[in-house]
């Protein structure tokens, strides 16, 4: 015999319960700036609405007596139950409590550890899943774009797909990510680009000449330099400068 206010108290914790913790979280890290590191910037301000819509009906459902949510079920478990039903039943019941405990589990991660940008190794692990095209790639190949406002996402497409590289060559730059392992005499510098959240992200790297094996893979650095055309057509950054910099507050680019 299962006792109804146990059964109760469980499906609002899976429930509401979750949800609002769920809810609260989101709003604290918007709130703190850091909803950033699995969404977009743009699209903060909605979720950060949500949870507030998610809060004020959390505040309101507890008008409503406990168990009410069974209510309907109730009704038509009086007619009793065959072996088929129970059996279904069971199953439900084991479905609810598997994914509540998964959710439980997730929302615990969430309070209990730190917010965190994706990994050098995610990014090395996702390189070359996809042509490297992000924003302004359609200014870059029309040759109209303003390079000053450039960053390591908008560089490496246009090193992906200049058909004048030499427009480029003597262009400064000063640019902020994290070091990969380059080819040849290079080191690549890196950032993770986010459409729309963490799940979509995709790494942009542009090749570093001169720096080879002076910085640890992962280690951000702000490089200072130009832009330079080889003979090949390939294009490099020759560095002027380059100075280890902390993780910035919001490490994607978008």
């Amino acid at each position: 015999m299962r006792n109804p206010r146990l059964h109760a108290l469980a499906a609002r914790w899976l429930g509401l319960g979750l949800a609002t913790v769920v809810a609260v979280v989101t709003f604290v890290l918007g709130v703190t700036g850091r909803l950033t590191l699995y969404i977009s910037p743009d699209t903060v301000w909605f979720a950060c609405a949500a949870a507030v819509v998610m809060l004020v009906v959390a505040v309101w459902s507890c008008t409503l007596p406990l168990g009410a949510e069974g209510d309907h079920d109730h009704d038509h478990g009086a007619v009793g139950a065959d072996a088929g039903s129970l059996r279904r039943r069971m199953l439900q019941t084991a479905g609810v409590v598997t994914g509540g405990v998964l959710a439980s589990a997730v929302v615990l991660a969430a309070l209990v550890l730190p917010p965190a940008s994706l990994s050098t190794q995610l990014a090395m692990s996702r390189a070359g899943e996809s042509p490297v095209l992000f924003a302004g790639a359609d200014d870059v190949t029309l040759g109209v774009a303003d390079t000053t406002t450039f960053g390591v996402g908008d560089w490496a497409s246009a090193f992906a797909t200049a058909t004048r590289p030499e427009s480029y060559d003597g262009a400064s730059v000063t640019l902020t990510g994290f070091v990969t392992p380059g080819e040849g005499d290079t080191t690549g510098l890196t950032r993770m680009i986010i459409t729309h959240c963490v799940i979509d992200a995709q790494p942009a790297t542009v090749p570093v000449g001169g720096v080879a094996d002076e910085y640890a893979t992962g280690q951000w650095v702000e490089v200072t330099g130009t832009v330079r055309a080889d003979a090949d057509g390939t294009l490099r950054i020759e560095p002027t400068a380059v100075k280890k910099v902390a993780e910035p507050k919001d490490p994607y680019e978008y």
